[in-house]
Parts: C-alpha cells; sequence; structure tokens
C-alpha cells in the first residue's frame, strides 16, 4: 500500500469527465464550494479547473479576476465512486456556511 500512496487514481480522462459534469450541471455547487470552503466568499462564479486524490481544484471568478482556488476533500480517495460522495458532502457544508436550504430537504 505505501507503493502507491503517491499515486493518483484518476487518470485524465476520468478528470475531464467529472470536471465537464461539474461545470454543465452544477455551476452553482462549483461557486457555493469556493466562496464557503475555499476561501473566496466574494466568488462571483465558478468552474471546476482539475482534481486529484487529495482534492477539488477551482478556477473562481472574484472581483472580475480569475482566482485560483483549492479545496481539500476529507480524506484522500481511491476511486471514482467516492468523489460524488465528497462533492455532496461539500456542496451540503458550503449550503450550512452560507446559511442556505438544504437540497432536496436533506
Amino acid at each position: 500500500m505505501a507503493e502507491t500512496a503517491g499515486v493518483d487514481p484518476f487518470t485524465p480522462d476520468v478528470v475531464a469527465q467529472i470536471m465537464r459534469h461539474m461545470n454543465e450541471d452544477h455551476a452553482g455547487d462549483c461557486r457555493m464550494i469556493c466562496q464557503a470552503l475555499g476561501g473566496a466568499p466574494e466568488a462571483e462564479s465558478a468552474v471546476m479547473s482539475g482534481m486529484d486524490a487529495d482534492g477539488l481544484d477551482f478556477v473562481a471568478v472574484v472581483g472580475g479576476s480569475d482566482v485560483a482556488v483549492r479545496v481539500p476533500f476529507s480524506e484522500r480517495l481511491t476511486e471514482r465512486l467516492q468523489v460524488r460522495r465528497e462533492v455532496v458532502r461539500m456542496s451540503d457544508e458550503a449550503r450550512d456556511v452560507l446559511g442556505l436550504a438544504p437540497r432536496d430537504g436533506r
């Protein structure tokens, strides 16, 4: 296991698929995550720009300028199925931090 500790399990095609899904279907979540968890409370918009086993990368627009934002996962991920769970957790946590109602009555 120690031999694979530094290896990222997410291939470029998987990252591209996840980014496309997030940016096309969850743009509001990207912005909220950056505002509440990424240290960019004034983010006007955000797009996911990358990821690895340890977190998500975004480019947020703050005051008309692009700002790189990194939001770590709660643990190092080892498989694709974990990404959805972590993004849902981040979105729910961001909604809570921002004082927004839970999504879907959660």
